[in-house]
This record gives C-alpha cells, structure tokens and sequence, in this order.
C-alpha cells in the first residue's frame, strides 16, 4: 500500500464540512459532556473531598486516643473513663426556639450553661480527686474531641449525601466551604499538646495583658471562674477583670461586668481580647474600636452592652490580631510580645478619655490558659 500520496487535509475533510471524522470528533465529546458531565465533575471534586474527610476522621480518632491516654496516664481513675467519655463525644445541644425573638438570649444562656455544668460534674465523677486546672484541660480537650467529631460527621453526610444523589450542585457548597473547614479542624488538632501542657494559648493575650496588671493587687472572686481586684493609675481608680488562671477557661466576664458595675459605676469600660486576622493582616497587630470585644455565642456580649447602655458608659476595644491556628495553639512569641504595647495603649486610652477621680474597668477576654493574674 502506498502512503506517499496519503493527503491528510482531505482524509480529515478541514475543507467538507460533510467528512464524518471530523464531524465525530466535534460531536461525541458534546453528547459525552451533556449527558455525564455532571457526573465526570462529581467524580473528580469527590475525589478532593474524600481526602479531606480522611484526614478529619484522623483527626477526631486521634484526639480522642490523646484525651483517653491523657486522662489513663496521668490523672490514674479509679476505672476506665473511655465508655463515659465516648458518650460525651456524641452529646448535642439543641438550641431553643427562635420564632419569638423575645427572651431568646436568657434561654440560650440557660441551655449553654447546663451543658457546661453537667460536663463539669459528669468530669469529676471520673476521679475520686481532681484539680480544677486539670478538670478544665480535660472539659478544653474534650470540647476539641466533640468539634472534631462533629465536623466530620457533618461533612461526611454531606458529601455522601451528594454521592448518593449523583447532584454535583449539591456537592458544591461543600467543596466552596471546606477549606475553611479543613483550616478550623488542623488548628484544632494541633491544638492538644499545647492544652495537655497547660501552656497559654494565643487567645489568652488578654488575660496575659491584664494579669500583667494585677500583680501586687488583692484578687477577688467575681463571679463563677472569674476574679478582679483594684489599683490607681495617675489618680484614676481602676477595676481589673480576668478568668482565674492559670485553668484553662474563659470565666464568665459577663456576670463579673454586671457584679462590678452595680456596685461601683466605672466611666469607663476597656475590653482587651484576640481577633481573628483577615487575610492580608498582619500577625500580632494591634487594633483599637469601640464595643464589646468578646466572642462566643453572644450571651456574654449581649449581657455587657445591656449593662453599658443602661448605665451610659462607654465601650472601647483593643484587640490582637491573630488566625483561627495562632488563636487555638501554643502562643507564639510574636503575639506574647505585644503585652506590654497593648498594656501601654490601655493607659493611654484612660489618659485620652477620663480626667483625674474617674473610674475605669479593664477587662481581659480569652481562655486563660497558663496565664495567672
């Protein structure tokens, strides 16, 4: 056969439209993406996602062998705390209705603080005897244990959901949010040694900056895990208020504002607590504003700016930038550093907003990890 005279223009037909070679070349890609395109782009972005539901099935079995090996190796119960643990693992809250808006606040306050009692007295019953700084690591370890569990099983569902249905639209939002996902559960993960160390955390920069400022002053209970106590500044009487260190809790800075401010009405409020960094920000920066700087829910928030609205006194903020990693982990030194400037900012912000007499409350917002006062 000869192939000399072999002319592929003609064989392919680039000048007939009517060639059928390359009539199917055209088309049987058109028919195969109109019919299963949805499904060759299910396949590849599930392959993606798989990965990532892996890697948080690892890590919520990981962290729930830290906590039980944590708890088998240095706290010595009486009996094997993993069957009640794994049950605390699977607890759920369920919030209270909110078609009437009216009240909402008291009611969730109620739902969130019974769940953090029963965890508390389910937690002591492990032990015949057990610290309050190593009741409090274990409750922090096992709220990490419970998120991990919980975000697996939600984007397990999720994804399974949508392979089920064969619906790659279903799968989209999925795969629009899991970045961020996958960045809150590494932090949470990377988080355990830091907590079973009892080392302070990068959301403990406000407690740090006011414990920094109660040393030397008689410390008072404010209100449940959390303490305050008194100084004078350039002729100024200043409140302080933190969760007690070094356990790793938040306090309740609410009900210590609302303990304060009914007995001795400040002119001032100055609340000191991490941020979340946007993208681009730097690490470790520092940001004045007004407003009650706290996180959570919105219980505690809600309580103090009801408290400062009725009495007419001013918010003001100073808060650290940090990412959810920096927040969640050991406390870098970057962030540690900055203790003494924010402290600074805080007295020059007393200078620039209340005379001489006045009365100025500091509070210190975060998980006082390792960070006593």
């Amino acid at each position: 056969m000869n192939f000399t005279n072999f002319n592929l223009e003609e064989f392919m037909g680039f000048g007939d439209d009517t060639n059928p070679v390359l009539w199917l070349i055209w088309i049987i890609p058109i028919i195969i993406f109109v019919f299963y395109g949805q499904r060759i782009q299910l396949q590849i972005t599930s392959s993606e996602i798989k990965k990532n539901i892996t890697k948080l099935q690892q890590f919520k079995e990981n962290s729930r062998k830290e906590l039980i090996n944590y708890i088998k190796n240095n706290l010595n119960p009486p009996k094997d705390p993993t069957p009640k643990l794994d049950r605390f693992i699977d607890y759920f809250t369920i919030m209270p209705v909110d078609m009437d808006p009216g009240g909402i606040i008291p009611k969730v306050r109620h739902v969130v603080r019974s769940r953090e009692d029963n965890t508390r007295a389910q937690i002591k019953s492990l032990f015949s005897e057990i610290s309050e700084l190593e009741r409090t690591k274990v409750q922090t370890l096992l709220e990490i244990v419970t998120s991990l569990q919980l975000l697996y099983k939600i984007v397990n569902h999720l994804y399974l959901t949508a392979k089920k249905q064969n619906n790659y639209p279903l799968i989209l939002p999925l795969q629009m949010m899991l970045p961020f996902i996958m960045e809150e559960a590494n932090a949470l993960n990377e988080a355990v040694p830091a907590l079973k160390q009892g080392q302070p955390i990068g959301d403990g920069i406000g407690p740090m900056v006011v414990g920094k400022m109660m040393l030397g002053t008689k410390k008072q209970k404010a209100s449940f895990e959390t303490v305050w106590s008194e100084t004078k500044y350039e002729g100024r009487k200043l409140f302080l208020i933190k969760a007690e260190g070094p356990s790793a809790t938040i306090g309740r800075p609410g009900e210590a504002i609302d303990t304060i401010v009914s007995q001795n009405k400040p002119d001032l409020i100055i609340m000191v607590d991490a941020s979340l960094k946007l993208e681009g920000e730097d690490s470790a920066s520092v940001s004045q504003g007004f407003g009650a700087a706290i996180g959570g829910i919105g219980t505690d928030r809600f309580q103090i700016e009801e408290i400062a609205t009725r009495h007419n006194i001013p918010v003001f903020a100073i808060v650290i930038k940090q990412s959810v990693k920096e927040a969640i982990n050991l406390m870098t030194k970057e962030i540690a550093d900055r203790a003494e400037e924010v402290r600074t900012q805080i007295y020059e912000m007393i200078n620039d907003n209340t005379s001489t007499g006045h009365t100025v409350l500091v509070v210190g917002v975060g998980n006082t990890l390792g960070v006593s006062q």
